[in-house]
């Protein structure tokens, strides 16, 4: 499954960066996460209780981050095991954009899930891991001072006799802290489509 989406935060992009690697900062706004340690300058290791429908179990997993273009964006990936419940899996490419004086952060993510997570249907999993997304995402910009509102793109006007305007499209190398969110939100969306 893809996730996308955008959020405002009133700050610059390099304090949103600094608190994109903050391991404490990120445990605060994962929904479910009982562990975050950083194990390395790239990698994360985490503790996510997570449900999805009659599903519910604690997942381990690992967070590795790439791509590292401070404070512009990385890539983070993860995966997690959840035991008899199943696996899941995530690669997050996340982009910070500066504007004004906030930031905005994109996030372009897959996941996939197996075992009986997958059986559960992958709607009802869809549909937990955009409110887990959701959920951490708007944590986070209130954390830094945000409405956590998701505040979607504004397309330009289209101007007479010029081609149509285009949606901005999230870019491929994300911001690292929205990695290390989609990182835990790797390990997160991994662990995140199970939490509730």
């Amino acid at each position: 499954m893809d996730l996308h989406g955008e959020y405002r935060v009133p700050a610059p992009a390099q304090q949103v960066w600094a608190a994109l690697n903050d391991p404490e900062v990120l445990q605060a706004c994962i929904p479910g996460c009982k562990r975050l340690e950083k194990t390395s300058e790239t990698t994360f290791a985490s503790v996510v209780i997570s449900k999805v429908g009659p599903i519910s179990a604690t997942f381990n997993g690992t967070v590795t981050l790439s791509d590292l273009d401070p404070p512009r964006g990385y890539t983070i990936s993860g995966d997690g095991q959840g035991g008899a419940a199943g696996f899941a899996r995530m690669i997050a490419h996340v982009k910070l954009v500066e504007d004004g004086g906030d930031t905005l952060l994109r996030y372009d993510a897959k996941v996939d899930v197996g075992g009986k997570l997958a059986a559960v249907g992958s709607r009802l999993v869809q549909t937990v891991a955009n409110k887990n997304v959701e959920d951490f995402f708007g944590a986070f910009a209130q954390r830094l001072g945000g409405t956590g509102l998701h505040e979607p793109v504004e397309v330009p006007a289209a101007v007479p006799g010029a081609a149509p305007a285009q949606a901005p499209v999230p870019g491929t190398g994300l911001p690292r802290w929205l990695l290390v969110v989609a990182a835990v939100a790797a390990a997160v969306l991994v662990f995140l489509f199970l939490r509730r």
